[in-house]
């Protein structure tokens, strides 16, 4: 009982992005301005998405998800990091290492998820053109959007209470710049081997099976487009789809990295790189992805703007 109360009153400290850097500043410098331009982007993009009547349609419902989530994943590690690179100090209560468990566990697997039900939305749209008002409408698009987010609460509740009722009596020092359960778990004096176990298991489900449904939605949709007459349509859908391609690849590259390959196989500042991939470069490049490559976002944008009469003089 007593390595759980030192567990509970103890500060863990956090180390492993700048201290790996050979340029500390120049690391930083590069993380404040992705991290600006990336909640600059998802917030432009969710407002457009609100004000323009054109775009309340299931993609872009879900795609606005998407851009929430990308908000909330930078908010939860990088004004932490930043505050202690400022203030040369990396101490991180218990509680506060468990609210960055909890929050980062659930936006990661609920953004999966709506990841591959977007995939979904694509292959009826392509594939069932003439039943998607049906199968996409506005009850059901609801229902996955609030699936995903009931089965990120659900994993991050599991698996914040199970990392954080070990005791953590060794070092406190986290080699990573913010808490995540396998840095956390090499702190244990406890015997975890079984539950990281079950974590390379359930991360297997976590990945496979929605990576599982995006490969076929998208096998579909492809065999739909090379059967396409149309130039202009062939083109309009492969515009779309590899928007979400993209994401796709850029947001599941990083995960399999971390939670399917073993730890064995790569080191602690790897781990930093392939965290700081997913949970800033990623959301920074989406809006990018998506305004750069739809043309509908491009309308919107220059809709509101000139709404606003930003127009040039």
């Amino acid at each position: 009982m007593g390595d759980v109360n030192q567990s509970v009153t103890s500060d863990f400290l956090l180390v492993g992005l700048f201290s790996h850097s050979g340029s500390p500043r120049l690391l930083f410098s590069l993380m404040v301005a992705m991290f600006i331009m990336g909640l600059l982007g998802n917030t432009v993009l969710l407002c457009l998405i609100y004000m323009d009547s054109r775009l309340h349609t299931p993609m872009y419902f879900m795609l606005s998800q998407l851009s929430l989530f990308d908000v909330g994943f930078p908010l939860i590690t990088i004004p932490k990091t930043v505050s202690d690179f400022l203030q040369e100090k990396g101490s991180i209560s218990f509680g506060g290492c468990a609210a960055q468990i909890f929050f980062l566990t659930l936006i990661g697997v609920a953004e999966g998820i709506l990841l591959s039900l977007m995939s979904y939305d694509r292959y009826v749209a392509v594939c069932h053109p003439l039943h998607y008002p049906v199968l996409m409408r506005r009850q059901v698009c609801l229902l996955m959007v609030g699936g995903s987010w009931l089965a990120g609460v659900l994993n991050a509740s599991i698996q914040t209470s199970i990392t954080m009722h070990f005791s953590y009596c060794a070092s406190r020092i986290v080699d990573h710049f913010f808490c995540e359960v396998p840095a956390l778990l090499k702190l244990s004096c406890a015997d975890t081997s079984a539950y990281e176990l079950a974590l390379s298991v359930s991360g297997v489900l976590i990945l496979v099976l929605p990576l599982s449904l995006i490969a076929t939605s998208y096998g579909h949709v492809l065999g739909a487009v090379l059967r396409m007459r149309s130039q202009e349509a062939r083109n309009k859908t492969f515009a779309t789809c590899s928007s979400h391609i993209t994401v796709v690849g850029l947001f599941y590259g990083a995960a399999v990295f971390m939670y399917m390959v073993p730890q064995a196989y790569h080191s602690p500042q790897q781990d930093n790189v392939a965290s700081l991939f997913y949970s800033l470069v990623t959301p920074m490049l989406n809006p990018l992805i998506y305004s750069l490559r739809n043309r509908e976002v491009r309308k919107a944008l220059v809709n509101v703007l000139r709404r606003v009469d930003f127009r040039p003089k």
